[in-house]
């Protein structure tokens, strides 16, 4: 089984229910997106793998594939551990799928501490000093 982390915590994985024959892609950690451009009409989900916390290549794969056009639901799926969420949420990731062992280790609030991803960031710092100096 796995978890699903969302901005409002965990959740069980809602694909499966009423999907059958969905068109989902799943991508390796070394996948060019690039060789993906005319692959992805149709597609309703991409799962990128992640194999390892310190293997960052899905966080540009998701970049890559947010600025190419892609608007379906994008997850990251693996080893994302709850210190990287913000930064998935960022380049593009809707949710990230985790397994049931590594949701024990790193529970629901450690996940939903970054779940304010949007406002927390260096740049939403400087726009709001920057602001406030006015």
């Amino acid at each position: 089984m796995s978890v699903i982390v969302t901005d409002t915590g965990f959740a069980q994985d809602d694909w499966t229910k009423g999907f059958e024959g969905a068109n989902v892609l799943d991508l390796a950690s070394d996948t060019d997106p690039a060789s993906l451009a005319d692959q992805l009409g149709g597609v309703e989900m991409i799962r990128v793998d992640f194999p390892s916390f310190a293997d960052g290549r899905g966080f540009t794969i998701a970049r890559m594939l947010r600025l190419m056009g892609y608007d379906g639901r994008l997850r990251a799926r693996g080893h994302v551990i709850s210190d990287q969420y913000a930064m998935a949420r960022r380049v593009g990731f809707d949710e990230v799928e985790i397994s049931d062992e590594l949701a024990t280790r790193q529970p629901e609030a450690e996940w939903k501490f970054r779940a304010n991803w949007q406002s927390h960031n260096y740049q939403a710092r400087l726009r709001a000093q920057s602001n406030a100096a006015r």
